[in-house]
């Protein structure tokens, strides 16, 4: 078995039973499904399988990258089909930042590497998590929303946002890129891990029932 087979069969810890191919047909679906809603406005298929083998399936996926990155060149106020109330261009260009820097983490990680995240772009990402996912998930009825707050710090780029309603009760403060890997469920939402240390101030047990919340899909 060649080393590029053993790749895409490498398994991805954060992502339930997908394997690195599994992965890659994920985000070369999302690329098509975002080049859809923005070119026709509408919300397209979400199951484009790709090939199997890896020379076709990196074809595929450069593919539907080009064309999305092409989309999503437009301006920002251009109208487009989104699963939150903003309704252009600028949602998909936020969203697919993040979807694809989180991915690649999980891709690196995966084969064995340590990747790093941009910090100013992983606390544009909490906030995304904050104003974007968390009402879905409210509305969406996967979580009930939080009574009590929790205040998280990004302490490399002084970033603060409240997670629930009213005084927060504890903060949770570390490197952004550890605030956004815990809040996408790659890693415990304390102490030491990918992306960096994470400590509380405050009540953490009161923390801990806000964040262990499914904030997020």
């Amino acid at each position: 078995m060649s080393r590029g087979v053993d790749r895409l069969g490498a398994p991805v810890e954060h992502c339930g039973d997908w394997s690195v191919r599994d992965l890659t047909h994920h985000l070369g679906g999302v690329h098509r499904w975002v080049t859809t809603a923005v070119r026709e406005r509408r919300q397209g298929p979400e199951d484009a399988a790709g090939p199997h083998e890896g020379h076709e399936l990196l074809g595929w996926f450069r593919a539907g990258a080009d064309e999305m990155y092409e989309v999503l060149a437009a301006d920002p106020s251009t109208p487009a089909w989104t699963f939150a109330p903003a309704g252009n261009v600028a949602f998909w260009q936020r969203r697919q930042c993040h979807e694809n820097s989180v991915h690649r983490w999980d891709l690196a990680t995966a084969l064995g590497e340590t990747p790093a995240l941009d910090a100013e772009l992983a606390a544009d990402g909490v906030a995304e998590v904050v104003e974007v996912f968390m009402p879905r998930q409210v509305v969406r009825g996967r979580m009930t929303p939080p009574t009590e707050s929790v205040r998280l710090v990004a302490t490399d780029t002084g970033g603060e946002w409240a997670v629930g309603p009213g005084e927060p009760l504890a903060s949770l403060s570390g490197p952004a890129a550890a605030l956004l890997l815990a809040l996408w469920q790659r890693r415990p939402v304390d102490g030491s891990g990918a992306g960096g240390t994470l400590a509380w101030d405050g009540d953490a047990a009161a923390g801990h029932v806000v964040l262990d919340r499914p904030l997020t899909p």
